[in-house]
């Protein structure tokens, strides 16, 4: 079994450093020409089958992936690998942010994550990986032979695949991941391990860190 987790392509949130959570925001210019190079550049894989996040960002980058590579499956919808929910804080920038909570009060979320007590209303990180991380062992115990995609978010794809990293306590494992870059995962006996890790394909100068300021 192999399984390509996908982080969704920009959206305009992304592009103005606001945060998303559970809003619906699409995909941007940006976002679509990454979901499209994508695709194009895995026409050598056939996926059996396609799983996203409900969220239009995440199911328009496996639509764009799927038809670029030729795959013409469907897109089954799964609640579990949804964005972390940002509560109070969803569409609001990282500028006001600061301005309104303190850089101590926002920072936490990127450094010491775990210990992160949730935006107001939102999700911890801890509920995050619950979810996700049923959402991936439950997959990998079907132990088939098949080649599943999977389209997801920043955090969540972090989350989900927390437990299967060398090091579980760094949670962002050295940066938020970028937009639509894959990882690899490999199941056989109900057992997954990661192959191939942030993989990008497109060019590495389309890689953007939107985080690593904040």
């Amino acid at each position: 079994m192999l399984i390509y987790i996908i982080r969704h392509g920009e959206t305009d949130a992304n592009l103005e450093g606001r945060l998303q959570g559970w809003n619906n925001n699409p995909l941007n210019e940006s976002g679509i020409r990454l979901a499209k190079i994508v695709g194009q550049n895995m026409k050598d894989i056939k996926f059996d089958k396609c799983i996203s996040s409900p969220l239009i960002r995440a199911k328009d980058t496996a639509r764009l992936l799927l038809e670029e590579s030729g795959n013409d499956i469907p897109i089954e919808t799964d609640e579990r690998i949804k964005e972390i929910s940002m509560g109070e804080w969803e569409d609001r920038d990282f500028v006001s942010l600061k301005e309104e909570v303190g850089e101590e009060g926002l920072k936490p979320f990127f450094e010491d994550p775990f210990d992160f007590p949730g935006c107001p209303g939102g999700e911890t990180i801890k509920t995050v990986c619950e979810r996700t991380q049923e959402f991936l062992k439950e997959l990998i115990k079907k132990d088939d032979d098949k080649t599943y995609l999977i389209a997801t978010h920043g955090c969540a794809l972090r989350a989900m695949l927390n437990f299967l990293y060398d090091d579980p306590t760094d949670f962002w494992h050295g940066h938020v991941p970028y937009n639509c870059v894959v990882n690899v995962v490999e199941a056989k006996d109900g057992v997954g391990k990661i192959i191939a890790d942030d993989k990008l394909f497109y060019d590495p100068k389309d890689a953007v860190d939107r985080y690593s300021d904040v």
